[in-house]
């Protein structure tokens, strides 16, 4: 079981960049794979990008391609979301969830993940 804390959201002018951070507690995060998710008010929790345990594979959404980078720093239970080039419809709560397996590399949808942050306010202006 591990649980999971966002922070880095905020307010940003468009074509700004932000850095998400997702903290896990548990000492078998490394072998977690780790998804972030966003949601704006009225609408489905959509998928943006994930990492897999190993930190090899990446998966990213076709909005954010180009624009987001996810990683990994075991050593500190961290998974980061860079975000540039941010429009305006990137403003969302930003979530970051782990499937309830070990090993497992889950794809984009939202039932493949178990745990959940609290999530963190991303909102760009113009």
């Amino acid at each position: 079981q591990i649980q999971l804390v966002e922070s880095g959201g905020g307010l940003v002018q468009a074509g700004g960049s932000l850095r998400l951070s997702c903290v896990a507690s548990g000492r078998t995060f490394s072998n977690y794979a780790i998804g972030w998710f966003r949601q704006t008010p009225g609408k489905e929790r959509e998928f943006v990008a994930s990492i897999t345990w190993t930190g090899r594979i990446t998966n990213y959404v076709d909005a954010v391609k180009g624009r987001a980078t996810i990683s990994r720093d075991n050593a500190r239970n961290t998974v980061y979301l860079q975000m540039n080039s941010l429009k305006l419809e990137d403003t969302a709560v930003y979530y970051c969830a782990a499937p309830q397996d070990l090993f497992v590399s889950p794809g984009d949808r939202r039932e493949e993940f178990y745990y959940w942050g609290q999530g963190t306010q991303v909102t760009v202006s113009s």
